[in-house]
């Protein structure tokens, strides 16, 4: 069997690089011929009208978030863990809402953030407001994309809304009801094949971000099977081989994100679980069960 790891060639943070090196370390262990290829060789692309590969593998682990080549080695065949459509949604904050909403999964209140596409266009008064009215303060501001806490931001009054969406009015962002009770603390759980496999409690005393990245420190825990059946509902719904969830832990607990390409370095540290070990088996399971079909899409 041989695969393709993907990777994004900009992304050398050392959680990227140790995930790369551990997956590579156990489909190796498996029997796998694994090669790594960075982003930008031009795998894929359209050429004379029709979809080009220079990629030949029985599947691709594919840890970048470029949704063109995923979606054009997807329509040349190659299995993608994960696919396409679920990386795709996972990227976008928003759609990750949009994807899971009406199926019965507690998530905090979340509004689109009006896109100006106007570097000098003026935010209005009544959108402020009625961004306050709706979702209250504190109050979380995201950009639809980012990675590791980045661009999440904590605003606590009218006015920390309003420069704060100066800022970031010509991106893809969100606004979100802020839970208080999990404020510098979540749990992040992670789903391979459908099962919850571990988690891991998330806990930071100088930010409202529990991201390890921005200071948070990890300890096992086990999963509540709420938590769990709601984690793997979700991961179901979205159509993902992989993911970390992070759960809010409010009275009731909620989802606030599903990472397609979630770091693994602090949940092995923490928990004990050999999580690549874990993905890779499940790889090789479905390869070789010839699953290779693609994710309905949601919004298609």
């Amino acid at each position: 069997m041989k695969g393709v790891i993907l990777t994004n060639p900009y992304d050398t943070n050392t959680p990227q690089q140790h995930k790369v090196r551990r997956m590579q370390q156990e489909l190796t262990a498996l029997g796998v011929d694994v090669f790594v290829v960075p982003n930008d060789r031009f795998v894929a692309g359209v050429v004379n009208g029709n979809i080009s590969c220079q990629l030949s593998a029985d599947f691709v682990l594919f840890f970048d978030k470029d949704k063109y080549t995923a979606e054009m080695l997807q329509q040349r065949g190659i299995r993608l863990f994960n696919s396409a459509e679920a990386t795709a949604i996972c990227d976008d904050k928003m759609l990750t809402h949009i994807a899971l909403a009406g199926q019965g999964i507690p998530m905090p209140d979340t509004l689109p953030g009006a896109l100006c596409y106007n570097p000098r266009g003026e935010l209005s008064d009544e959108y402020l407001q009625l961004a306050c009215d709706r979702l209250g303060l504190p109050m979380v501001v995201k950009q639809c994309y980012g990675s590791y806490g980045e661009q999440v931001y904590l605003v606590e009054t009218k006015q920390q809304l309003k420069n704060k969406l100066a800022e970031i009015k010509t991106n893809a962002y969100l606004l979100q009801h802020f839970e208080q009770q999990s404020c510098g603390r979540d749990m992040r759980v992670i789903v391979i094949g459908g099962k919850a496999v571990c988690a891991m409690l998330r806990v930071n005393t100088g930010d409202f971000r529990s991201n390890v990245a921005h200071g948070g420190k990890a300890t096992v825990t086990e999963i509540p099977q709420t938590v769990a059946e709601m984690c793997e509902k979700a991961a179901r719904i979205i159509g993902l081989d992989y993911c970390g969830i992070d759960v809010l832990l409010a009275d009731i607990p909620k989802i606030c994100e599903v990472n397609s390409n979630a770091m693994f370095e602090a949940m092995e540290s923490a928990t004990g679980v050999n999580v690549a070990k874990l993905y890779a088996e499940h790889i090789v399971t479905t390869v070789k069960q010839g699953d290779n079909h693609g994710h309905k899409k949601f919004l298609g």
